[in-house]
């Protein structure tokens, strides 16, 4: 029953990099919007990166320039490039389609911790 699965988080330093990945179907990549969310200690989720059906990104402000969304149709992946990391960047992260969210099912995420 689960519909996707995160791996590639980690601990790293700060100004370091990561790239997560998202295991999915490639049914539900082709049809609906993917987006990476992430969850900090004792914080409320919060949405990261999107990527629409035809490769259109968007960003929350504090990831600008430093964080890439992309997918891979064929592989059944989506991916997170994530660059300069910082301290307040530490959370699990979370794949999922708008499908995903309208059922309110979720993945177990990874964890990144940036810490020095």
């Amino acid at each position: 029953q689960v519909q996707r699965a995160e791996s590639g988080g980690g601990l790293v330093q700060p100004g370091g990099s990561l790239r997560l990945s998202c295991a999915s179907s490639g049914d539900i990549l082709r049809r609906y919007n993917m987006h990476w969310y992430r969850q900090a200690p004792g914080k409320d989720r919060e949405l990261v990166a999107s990527i629409n059906t035809v490769g259109t990104t968007s960003y929350r402000n504090s990831v600008k320039g430093r964080f890439t969304i992309s997918r891979d149709n064929a592989k059944s992946t989506v991916y997170l490039q994530m660059n300069s990391l910082k301290p307040e960047d530490t959370a699990v992260y979370y794949c999922n389609s708008d499908y995903g969210l309208a059922a309110k099912v979720w993945g177990q995420g990874t964890q990144v911790i940036v810490s020095s």
